[in-house]
């Protein structure tokens, strides 16, 4: 009979909520490590913010600019980490065969694509509170229901990470580095984030408005600028997004 040490290793792999966490710790610290991931997910949302809050170049109607620039800002922030950022960076781990080596380990394909998701949450929480401190100090006045506001930003992450994931894992990673930045560009021009729609002419608004972009900027400027309750509108437009992107990107991402 032999007694067991108290120092006797238990092979076998750790509790999966612990892998997952421990794998979202080191997705968080690899972007906020990525001075181009910073660039583009905190440094443009907020110089876009306090440049077009403090000098008059375009028109958002009446009231004050910050109140209609805030909510498409944080529209754009969504998509500068869900979308942009993601993409590029998985396009990347997946050419270099980060994600072929990580899908043999205990943790599963499932898990990791849910450790990445709550690094881009993590990422979003910041961008928030640092993008509505700088529109708090501009003089930015919010109204409505932040339950609406919450769910927006919720569905509006699930459709942009499901489109960003499945970019990177149907392209080559130089085209998804090419392709994430001019979608970003091309949103951030046509879909109400800083230009509103009314500005562009009858046909193209119907089209843009069904933009998951339009959708969530829409939304948001709805609930904080004007005080309206839940825009179901909006928040359909942002689920079919979401269960298509999401779908689209389980069906065909490649991990090699």
């Amino acid at each position: 009979m032999t007694a067991t040490g108290t120092y006797t290793p238990r092979p076998g792999a750790a509790p999966l909520p612990r892998m997952i966490a421990a794998q979202a710790v080191l997705e968080t610290k690899m972007l906020l490590r990525n001075g181009e991931q910073l660039l583009l997910t905190v440094v443009i949302p907020t110089l876009l913010l306090v440049l077009f809050s403090s000098v008059d170049i375009i028109d958002t109607g009446a009231g004050e600019a910050v109140d209609f620039l805030t909510p498409g800002i944080l529209a754009l922030a969504v998509v500068s980490t869900a979308f942009t950022g993601q993409a590029i960076a998985t396009g990347f781990e997946r050419r270099y065969g980060v994600l072929k080596r990580l899908a043999a380990s205990p943790l599963p394909r499932w898990g990791l694509m849910a450790a990445k998701t709550l690094s881009v949450l993590v990422t979003e929480i910041l961008q928030v509170i640092l993008l509505t401190a700088i529109a708090f100090a501009l003089g930015w006045d919010p109204h409505g229901n932040p339950a609406a506001v919450l769910l927006l930003l919720i569905l509006g992450t699930a459709a942009f990470s499901g489109l960003g994931l499945l970019m990177a894992g149907t392209l080559k990673a130089e085209a998804t580095l090419a392709a994430a930045n001019l979608v970003f560009l091309l949103l951030l021009v046509g879909g109400g984030v800083i230009v509103p729609l009314d500005k562009f002419p009858p046909g193209a608004q119907d089209v843009l408005g069904l933009l998951p972009v339009s959708a969530l900027s829409d939304g948001l400027r709805d609930v904080l600028q004007q005080g309206a309750g839940m825009p179901w509108g909006d928040l359909g437009i942002l689920a079919v997004w979401a269960v298509v992107g999401l779908a689209a990107a389980g069906r065909f991402f490649r991990w090699e």
